[in-house]
């Protein structure tokens, strides 16, 4: 059972985030290595968001519960709209030699034509989960900390920023499905959070040694990027070595999403995002910039 009531799902649609090409190719504060970190997981994410939906949707005749049934649809309108968005970053990538393409042919073949139909759907169900758990706490993180990200380019900060406050809006869906209809057992979560949480990080990995290769950086200068990039993550404080007591919870029994409550600077961004109809007013909100002159920033 959650320790907290979970918010509404808000599905929020037509946001222009301005992303074309006068975006610096490397928009995180001109760090390669930041910089395609996020990029590569935004490449993994149009098919990765399909795929939540299509497994998430397999149980949807057997959800009673209205309340259940109307997180499932704004899960799904969400999502949609994450690829979208996505799409449009990710068309920057392939103008820049990137293989889109390739990646996300990729990405369809392992999610679809191997998981989907070679694993069961309770199976594919408690990947979504453990993957939207991922995603989850990553935003939960990111979110709070928005001096991380002071050095992002401002247009780019408004995408992530807006996904990952859906994503926490909707952490808790598809674990509920797989709890309360799918009637996944602790063993299939645990397991499923370990495969997700290492297959993604070899994807990932893989995918931003690409795009270094792209950048034209040769072997030893990658090697130097991954190592002071490596320690941009996994230092104490780093970006990602903070997560490790959440990514933990889940091993818990008794585990629900929403044991941790929704951001608590939410209120300010979503505020400023109402006040403004702009997502980088919004984002910026989160920097302490002044409403009113944010959505004038340039990258």
């Amino acid at each position: 059972m959650a320790s907290f009531a979970p918010p509404t799902i808000t599905p929020r649609n037509d946001l222009d985030f301005g992303l074309d090409a006068s975006v610096p190719r490397h928009w995180f504060g001109g760090d390669a290595f930041r910089t395609r970190l996020f990029d590569a997981l935004s490449l993994t994410f149009p098919e990765g968001e399909r795929f939540f939906i299509a497994c998430v949707r397999d149980f949807l005749p057997e959800v009673h519960t209205p309340q259940l049934r109307q997180d499932v649809d704004r899960f799904t309108r969400q999502e949609v709209q994450h690829r979208q968005a996505h799409r449009d970053l990710n068309a920057r990538l392939a103008s820049q030699g990137v293989k889109v393409d390739k990646i996300e042919a990729f990405q369809t073949h392992y999610l679809f034509d191997v998981c989907r139909r070679h694993l069961s759907a309770r199976h594919t169900l408690a990947l979504t989960a453990a993957a939207e758990h991922l995603t989850a706490i990553m935003s939960q993180h990111f979110f709070e900390r928005p001096a991380l990200f002071a050095d992002a380019a401002p247009r780019v900060r408004a995408l992530l920023a807006w996904h990952a406050v859906e994503e926490v809006e909707h952490k808790g869906v598809a674990f509920d499905v797989l709890q309360q209809v799918a009637r996944g057992g602790y063993l299939l979560r645990s397991v499923a959070l370990l495969n997700v949480t290492f297959n993604y990080m070899f994807q990932l990995a893989t995918i931003i040694n690409h795009m270094l290769k792209v950048d034209g950086f040769g072997r030893w200068q990658r090697w130097r990027l991954w190592a002071r990039g490596l320690w941009w993550l996994w230092k104490p404080g780093g970006l990602l070595s903070p997560l490790l007591g959440a990514w933990l919870a889940w091993f818990r029994p008794g585990f629900h999403p929403w044991d941790t409550p929704m951001l608590p600077s939410f209120q300010r961004w979503a505020d400023t995002l109402a006040r403004t109809g702009c997502p980088v007013a919004a984002a910026n909100a989160l920097q302490g910039e002044a409403a009113g002159v944010v959505a004038h920033v340039t990258p």
